[in-house]
């Protein structure tokens, strides 16, 4: 038997009568389909959506199939839901008649009521009909979310007004405890404020984290919202459940005029967060000046010792040279150095704000930081060792200048010569560097073999174990380093008299094309003047020949000054200015 659902004519298209009567077919027993019959399911939510403004034909299906529409679709959607995201009101109107009031609580997949939709599809109409009939405003879907939210989330004032009229709770509690007032705290929608506090909303309730919606303007930096928050008495001095001042919050941003207005009504800049951070750290951090220059006077200096690092560390980290200029100028003391608990959060374990601006690659914020009284050698890892694995010239001659020392040694590996000189072996323009700012050449030549024999036999000076007090002829000699043992050690010789080659460097030397320079030089006297350069130098000792000051005060000639610096073989000649002599 063919069941046929006949429309009067011109009330639809062919194509919605298919649908309409394929649902219906499908709606039958199974035992009374035919195989011509059973086609792919279509509820009858889908007819819903099929007869947009055509009430007559609704009004046919809701009379003649009213036990039809207990149906739900994959979403858990029924009738009622998918006529309450229709625009047309009637068809909502007729859906509800037809399925009664007890099918307005009904779930979708997500937990969602036809309330849920009409209010996510922001139909005040449709809205006012469900709750007109009963719907429960404060019904929460899986993610505690009720229609409330939802109409604040879209800043329809309208929608929320309506379902603070229908009883819904101003300060009922969804995901996480967080209130109405959060949510539109969060999103700045100072009207949405205003209404919800006229309404009744408490001006300070806590979210499962601590958080009040004073504090969730703040991270937003909607001063609007602050400012009618503050009028109602909410709390400036609440901290999250990590300890998180208001303040703190707004700094993220950095307005000062928020910070200003929080400072008036009496935020607290010394209160810190879990972690130590105050206020200022953060502001510093992310190079909000006119911010930092509120907070630098009304910071207690103690509460920033007590926190276990400078503001100079935070400008430093995030690279901000005006506010590392601003901090020195308060102040501050560039070399203060992190508290050992903090310092166990970073694997090198540095400790001073040098140490980061150099680890940054970042050249003003360095120099800004030695001019201002910063000391180059203070970290476990030296700040020249981090420039010269960088590679950056100006960075490494900025440190020199400022009394880096070069002769430093590292702690892993130890070699029997300063460290430094590893890293610039294949570059001409570092080892030049390093060497007329008094790196002990001499230390390089020094070897207990001798002209005997290294022992073991093929030993090269390198192992998978930690390797103690190794000589630089084992470095310079193993096989991948041969081909510039002898442009290297014919380096080293400008910055010496005589010296005595051990059999291995020596080996190795007269295999290189520089062999006969090398002779020649070793061979015949040094001229007087280097012999006295040399002389001059030992007896300034490389304290004083590492620091610009003492140089510019000696009362010599600048001609013999820059004579006894090896001026003569200064390849770097300032930021994008050097001659390389060795392509590598």
């Amino acid at each position: 038997v063919q069941m046929d659902f006949v429309l009067e004519e011109g009330d639809e298209d062919a194509a919605v009568q298919f649908m309409i009567q394929q649902s219906l077919i499908e709606s039958r027993p199974k035992e009374l389909q035919t195989p011509h019959t059973r086609f792919e399911k279509m509820n009858l939510w889908a007819v819903i959506g099929c007869v947009v403004g055509n009430e007559k034909l609704l009004k046919k299906l809701c009379v003649t199939y009213k036990g039809q529409f207990d149906q739900s679709d994959a979403r858990g959607w029924t009738p009622l839901h998918e006529a309450a995201a229709q625009t047309n009101h009637t068809i909502l109107e007729l859906t509800l008649k037809a399925m009664g009031r007890d099918f307005l609580e009904r779930r979708s997949v997500t937990g969602q009521t036809p309330l849920h939709v009409s209010v996510e599809k922001g139909f005040i109409e449709n809205t006012t009909l469900l709750l007109k009939h009963g719907a429960n405003p404060d019904a929460p879907d899986e993610d505690e979310d009720t229609p409330m939210f939802t109409a604040i989330r879209l800043g329809r004032s309208d929608l929320v007004e309506l379902l603070l009229s229908s009883g819904s709770r101003v300060n009922q509690e969804g995901c996480h405890g967080r209130c109405p007032l959060h949510e539109a705290s969060k999103l700045g929608n100072s009207t949405l404020v205003d209404l919800l506090l006229k309404s009744g909303a408490r001006p300070d309730p806590r979210s499962h984290y601590g958080l009040t919606p004073l504090a969730l303007a703040a991270q937003g930096s909607h001063r609007a919202v602050i400012e009618s928050l503050l009028r109602k008495g909410a709390d400036v001095l609440s901290q999250a459940n990590d300890e998180a001042s208001i303040l703190f919050e707004a700094s993220a941003h950095g307005d000062p005029e928020m910070i200003r207005l929080l400072l008036e009504y009496g935020a607290d800049p010394n209160v810190p967060k879990h972690s130590g951070h105050l206020p200022i750290h953060r502001v510093a951090h992310r190079g909000h000046l006119q911010a930092l220059k509120l907070l630098i006077p009304v910071t207690s200096m103690s509460e920033v010792a007590d926190s276990g690092m400078s503001p100079l560390h935070s400008a430093a980290a995030g690279g901000h040279t005006h506010c590392i200029k601003a901090l020195l100028e308060a102040g501050y003391d560039p070399n203060y150095m992190l508290h050992p608990w903090v310092r166990r959060g970073y694997d090198d374990e540095r400790k001073s704000a040098l140490f980061f601006a150099v680890s940054n690659n970042d050249v003003p914020s360095a120099q800004a930081l030695l001019e201002g009284g910063a000391m180059a050698n203070q970290d476990p890892i030296k700040c020249l060792q981090v420039a010269l694995r960088l590679g950056n010239y100006e960075l490494i001659h900025l440190l020199l200048r400022f009394g880096a020392n070069v002769n430093y040694f590292c702690k892993v590996n130890t070699t029997h010569f300063p460290s430094a000189l590893q890293y610039t072996i294949k570059d001409e323009v570092m080892m030049r560097m390093l060497c007329n700012f008094g790196y002990d050449v001499q230390k390089c030549f020094d070897c207990p073999y001798g002209s005997g024999s290294h022992i073991p036999l093929n030993y090269e000076g390198w192992s998978d174990a930690v390797i103690k007090d190794t000589m630089f002829c084992e470095v310079i000699c193993v096989s991948s380093m041969r081909y510039l043992t002898g442009h290297v050690v014919r380096i080293l010789l400008d910055y010496l008299d005589h010296v005595t080659f051990c059999s291995k460097l020596k080996a190795a030397l007269m295999e290189t094309q520089v062999w006969p320079e090398i002779c020649t030089i070793q061979e015949n006297p040094r001229s007087l003047q280097h012999l006295c350069r040399l002389r001059i130098r030992r007896c300034l000792g490389r304290l004083r020949l590492r620091s610009a000051t003492f140089m510019s005060f000696l009362s010599l000639p600048k001609r013999l000054k820059d004579f006894i610096l090896f001026k003569e073989y200064e390849l770097y000649k300032g930021p994008g200015v050097w001659f390389l002599t060795l392509a590598l």
